[in-house]
């Protein structure tokens, strides 16, 4: 049996599981506080909560330079990217009353947001007012539960949208793109960027993810870091979710003391410290296919919703990830995943553990921590960074070929 049809089984026998944990704390009625007794409490909070991460959907197999090529075998280069490690498929329910319910995450969403751009904390209006389907208990997704909608075999097509696909799995969720900016789809979360001022004039951040063009990074709050206002804020859309907090993307980690740690809300083990290299993204799965870390030989690089299942959004400093159980070379690191980012299929997605920097347009020389720690972009997967620099006035992040990597496996 190959390591792919174990994977595959084993997902599969978790989920009653995890859907069985998700659905008792995540998908309850409004329950008022007379009904909770102190007996309620004390049990409930003794339980552990896990959540379960559905598969990216990414499908295809493609070589550095973005060409679409047939699986790999294991001794073929490009082996164990996304689509090697079919994981369980995101499912979702609609229940015909402008809802849909993540069967895997227990989580309920609107599935029709009112596609106006609003100011982040404006957001939080907007939400409290909603009601959708008899349900009143609305409110914005944290950016781990809102990156658990993503389905990477987005791509967006900025001449003509008829032929783009969105970050989205859009037979379930409506979505419109912005007319004139196609590739403006972001939808704020909840999560305040906590760890420092943004951009070249100190302002406040909070997370995003961009279902047009597939990115999470920070957007403007409209006050600068210090709380003033006067920054302009072009706003994002909101899709609002429901369900307990403090579930999904909550982790529990424990040290296995073989330079491993295991996350017991997801069943991942992952590499403890990254081994001090920087890697192009074919070397990259070349190193993750070969290591037999704590004598396991089954390590991959982990896909976009893995590895940010990892990313410490609440941390205060630099590296975004917890130091109790996990160390970074640099602070400034960011890591591969094994995902290959649809709208440039020559690049592949990373996880900026460090700032994500950015600088004002092509003529600036400095750059900044622009979309945050935690943020998700992408880069080229192979050459030197002088052949990549395509910068405009729009856009001119920092390019990084050779990156870090901390490997996975299923426990």
């Amino acid at each position: 049996m190959s390591t792919k049809q174990k994977s595959i089984i084993k997902k599969a026998l978790l989920i009653p599981f995890y859907c069985f944990a998700i659905l008792l704390f995540g998908c309850s009625d409004d329950t008022s506080d007379d009904d909770i007794t102190d007996d309620d409490t004390e049990t409930t909070s003794d339980l552990t909560v896990s959540f379960f991460l559905s598969d990216t959907g990414q499908d295809t197999f493609y070589d550095e330079e973005g060409n679409e090529i047939s699986e790999p075998g294991e001794s073929d280069d490009y082996y164990g990217e996304d689509a090697q490690y079919t994981g369980t498929a995101s499912s979702f329910q609609d229940n015909g009353d402008g809802t849909v319910t993540d069967l895997n995450t227990g989580l309920m969403w609107q599935q029709t947001p009112d596609f106006e751009r609003h100011n982040y904390y404006d957001s939080f209006d907007y939400v409290d007012d909603l009601e959708i389907g008899g349900y009143t208990d609305w409110r914005l997704p944290t950016i781990k539960e809102l990156y658990s909608l993503i389905n990477s075999n987005g791509y967006l097509d900025s001449e003509s949208t008829s032929n783009s696909q969105p970050y989205l799995y859009d037979e379930y969720f409506d979505f419109e793109y912005s007319e004139g900016m196609s590739y403006a789809g972001q939808y704020w979360s909840s999560t305040l960027y906590t760890k420092g001022p943004l951009q070249n004039i100190a302002i406040e951040g909070a997370f995003g993810y961009n279902f047009a063009d597939g990115h999470i990074k920070c957007y403007e709050t409209g006050l600068y870091f210090d709380g003033t206002s006067g920054v302009e804020d072009p706003g994002c859309f909101v899709r609002a979710v429901r369900g307990t907090e403090d579930v999904y993307g909550v982790n529990d980690f424990s040290s296995n003391g073989d330079g491993t740690v295991t996350d017991n809300a997801t069943g991942l083990m992952w590499q403890q410290e990254d081994d001090g290299n920087t890697y192009d993204w074919k070397s990259a799965l070349a190193y993750a296919d070969e290591s037999e870390l704590a004598g396991y030989t089954d390590w991959r690089v982990p896909n976009t919703k893995e590895l940010q299942s990892i990313v410490d959004y609440d941390k205060t400093t630099w590296p975004a990830i917890d130091e109790d159980y996990f160390s970074c070379t640099d602070d400034d690191s960011w890591f591969w995943t094994s995902t290959t980012l649809g709208d440039f299929p020559y690049t592949a997605t990373y996880l900026a553990f460090g700032k994500a920097y950015s600088k004002d347009n092509s003529d600036a020389t400095e750059y900044y921590d622009w979309h945050g720690a935690g943020a998700q972009r992408s880069d080229p997967k192979y050459g030197d960074y002088s052949d990549w620099v395509m910068e405009s006035v729009n856009a001119a992040d920092s390019i990084r070929v050779q990156n870090y990597v901390r490997i996975v496996r299923d426990k």
